[in-house]
């Protein structure tokens, strides 16, 4: 259930990103559900590996690196032409910020921290 939750939440940011970016489209609530699908699993799976990749870089900039991998993966998902269109460098990167800011939004107000016993 949490996860159809956090399913849903992403789906919304996109719509949101797509309404204030220019250049960041998304074909309808089916591509904006699949975006949100692809977009979790590379968060989940080529993230972390991108991140211990450019670790110097990370270390450098003191993680500040991150937006950019995180505009390459919003970047690379907008071509895969699987509901979710991004024209541009600056629209993936405005568009990965603007998405992370909803979707940690959103999640604080409609999905609160389970707690562990």
């Amino acid at each position: 259930m949490y996860l159809l939750l956090r399913l849903i939440i992403n789906a919304a940011a996109l719509f949101v990103v797509a309404y204030f970016v220019p250049g960041v489209h998304v074909s309808g609530i089916v591509g904006a559900i699949i975006a949100a699908i692809i977009l979790g699993i590379a968060n989940a799976i080529i993230k972390p590996i991108l991140i211990v990749i450019s670790l110097p870089l990370e270390i450098l900039t003191l993680g500040l690196f991150t937006f950019i991998i995180n505009a390459v993966l919003f970047w690379v998902v907008g071509h895969l032409g699987l509901g979710l269109s991004v024209h541009g460098f600056w629209a993936a990167l405005w568009g990965s910020i603007i998405l992370w800011l909803v979707s940690w939004a959103l999640s604080a107000i409609l999905a609160p921290r389970r707690a562990y016993r």
